[in-house]
């Protein structure tokens, strides 16, 4: 379900990383190569993206498959960032069809993106969202598992928890509440954190910048991240971390 791609690195245009790259992003909303789960990636898509000197990202995103959007492409062409989260939907059978359901979602510095399922959703996933103050299930952006997760991770975030840490909690604590694929990203515009938990995940580094995605697109330094690993990443370094299931 889905494909995203988080960048960090040397300014870029948004066209040069989503749009332009064979077998990109873009192509993988209608031709993903990798995706396991579901055929297409339709049901909308979303980019985030950093401007120099507003930590606050700018967010774009529709309810359309991001072909059928003309003017995402004169956006891109145009608009250059240090820092980008995107993704292509393909949304999970019974949550939100609307584009308040395309990833990423933000809070302040952050943009997030879930690529994944949570097999439990919506009946079976009481105990996950007991987690959550009330005000923060008030919160929720949309009616779909991926917003749930992200709420989680949002909590522990407004917390002051670091960001490598509420996602490792979160991811594996959801893991261990239900079956499904847990591969998320999140970026404050500085670092990647991202998990491979049940789909793949792949990493590239160049001297231009870091980038981190569901699949590889056509250039062939990409290396492949193994399942269950967590990911934290900068410009100028790339870590893996096993991530232990909770009991």
């Amino acid at each position: 379900m889905c494909r995203h791609l988080a960048y960090l690195g040397d300014p870029a245009s948004i066209a040069s990383l989503v749009v332009e790259p064979p077998c990109g992003l873009y192509e993988q909303s209608w031709r993903p190569r990798e995706q396991k789960f579901g055929t297409v990636n339709a049901d909308g898509f979303g980019v985030g993206w950093y401007a120099d000197g507003d930590p606050a990202p700018a967010r774009y995103r529709r309810a359309v498959p991001i072909w059928a959007d003309p003017s995402f492409a004169d956006v891109a062409r145009v608009t250059r960032t240090r820092a980008l989260l995107a993704a292509v939907r393909s949304a999970t059978a019974g949550t939100t069809q609307g584009e308040d359901a395309a990833a990423p979602y933000r809070e302040g510095p952050w943009l997030f993106s879930h690529n994944g399922r949570l097999d439990a959703w919506p009946d079976g996933l009481g105990a996950l969202a007991a987690a959550l103050p009330p005000a923060d299930l008030l919160r929720l952006e949309s009616r779909c598992d991926s917003a749930l997760l992200w709420a989680l991770i949002r909590r522990l975030l407004l917390d002051g928890e670091p960001a490598a840490r509420a996602v490792a909690d979160v991811v594996t604590h959801a893991a261990a509440h239900t079956d499904g694929r847990f591969n998320v990203l999140l970026t404050d515009g500085h670092t990647i954190t991202a998990t491979a938990y049940g789909d793949t995940l792949y990493v590239r580094e160049t001297p231009g910048g870091v980038r981190v995605a569901s699949e590889p697109d056509a250039a062939g330094d990409w290396t492949p991240v193994p399942d269950r690993t967590l990911v934290t990443a900068t410009r100028e370094a790339v870590h893996l971390h096993p991530l232990t299931d909770r009991s």
